[in-house]
C-alpha cells in the first residue's frame, strides 16, 4: 500500500502574498483524495521525532539555538519564515514524516512525504525555508540503525542541495547528486558528489536527455541500496524562481524514468517534495500530484 506523511501542521500559517505557496500541502492531499488517487488509509500523521535523531546531522549548539530562540538575526533572515514554537514543531514534524516514509519505503518500495525536501539546511544553519534536513537525517537514520549502508539522495529540484551536499562532504556511505540550474540560487554552491547545472531555459529535450544518460550511470555505478527522492517541481516553465522551461508533461516524465528505474532495479525509493513557485497554485499542485500518481502506478 502506498504510505504518505502529512498533518495538518504542514500548511503553515503565513502572511498573506508572502512568495512560498504554503496552501499547497493543504491542496495536494485533498486533490489526490477527490480524484482518487488515494484515499485516506494512504495517509499517516508522523509521530513526535527524538532529538538524538536530528543530532545524527545537525550540531548540538544550532539545534539548541534553534529550540531556545537564539539565533541572531542574520541566521533568522536565512530563513525565510517568521520564526515560532509553531514553526520548529513544524519541521520537525516534517522530519519524523521522511523518517517513517523511508521505513514504509523499505516495506512496501516507495513511499512519500507531503511535505519536505529541506535541502538547504546545512549541519549548523538554516537556510532558504529549510531549518532541518529531513533527508539528511533520515539518511544518517537508516545507517545508524544499520537499515541501509549505500544510500543516493537525487536532487531534482532546480536549486542546488548545497545543505545536503555540506552535511555528506565527507560520508563515503551516502552519495549526493544534485541537478539544477546553474545560474540559479544558490549563487555560491557547495560541492555534490555529482553535480549538474542547467542553462537558463532548459526544456523537455534537453532536459530529460540529461536525466536519462546521468541518472542510470550513478545509480549503477554507485549501486546505493535506498534512495531518497527530491522531486521539486520548480523546473517548471511558469515558475517564478526556477529559469528553466521544463512542462508539466517533461515533469512528470521525469518522475516516471525515476520511480520505473528504481522499480526495476528493486531499490526503496523515499520521496519528498521539494519546491514549486508558480504563479497558478493549481500548476504547482498538479505536478506534485503526478508525482503520486506515478508511485501508485508503477509500484502498486
Amino acid at each position: 500500500m502506498l504510505k504518505i506523511a502529512n498533518d495538518t501542521i504542514y500548511n503553515h500559517p503565513l502572511k498573506e502574498n508572502h512568495r512560498f505557496p504554503m496552501i499547497k500541502y493543504k491542496l495536494l492531499p485533498n486533490l489526490l483524495i477527490d480524484e482518487g488517487t488515494c484515499n485516506y488509509n494512504n495517509f499517516f500523521i508522523p509521530g513526535d521525532i527524538k532529538h538524538h535523531d536530528i543530532l545524527l546531522t545537525h550540531d548540538h549548539l544550532y539545534f539548541k539555538k534553534l529550540l531556545s530562540f537564539q539565533l541572531n538575526k542574520k541566521e533568522l533572515r536565512a530563513i525565510g519564515f517568521p520564526m515560532s514554537i509553531e514553526l520548529i514543531n513544524r519541521e520537525m514534524k516534517i522530519v519524523q514524516g521522511t523518517i517513517e516514509s523511508a521505513l514504509n519505503s523499505l516495506k512496501y518500495g516507495v513511499s512519500l512525504n507531503i511535505a519536505g525536501g529541506t535541502h538547504h539546511a546545512f549541519s549548523n544553519r538554516a537556510e532558504a525555508f529549510c531549518i532541518l534536513n529531513d533527508q539528511a537525517i533520515a539518511a544518517n537514520y537508516l545507517i545508524h540503525n544499520k537499515l541501509s549502508e549505500k544510500i543516493l539522495i537525487l536532487d531534482l529540484d532546480v536549486h542546488q542541495g548545497n545543505g545536503t551536499a555540506e552535511i555528506f562532504n565527507k560520508n563515503i556511505n551516502v552519495f549526493t547528486a544534485s541537478f539544477h540550474g546553474a545560474k540559479n540560487y544558490p549563487f555560491r554552491k557547495e560541492v555534490s558528489d555529482y553535480d549538474y547545472g542547467f542553462e537558463d531555459g532548459a526544456n523537455d529535450l534537453e532536459y530529460l536527455k540529461v536525466i536519462k544518460y546521468h541518472v542510470p550511470k550513478i545509480i549503477d555505478d554507485f549501486e546505493p541500496d535506498f534512495i531518497f527522492y527530491l522531486s521539486g517541481v520548480d523546473i517548471l516553465e511558469n515558475d517564478k524562481l526556477g529559469r528553466l522551461s521544463v512542462s508539466i508533461d517533461g515533469c512528470k516524465k521525469r518522475d516516471n524514468f525515476v520511480l520505473n528505474y528504481c522499480k526495476k532495479n528493486n531499490i526503496p525509493i523515499q520521496i519528498s517534495m521539494g519546491g514549486g513557485y508558480s504563479p497558478d497554485i493549481n500548476n504547482i499542485v498538479e505536478a506534485h500530484a503526478n508525482t503520486f500518481r506515478l508511485a501508485q502506478e508503477v509500484f502498486f
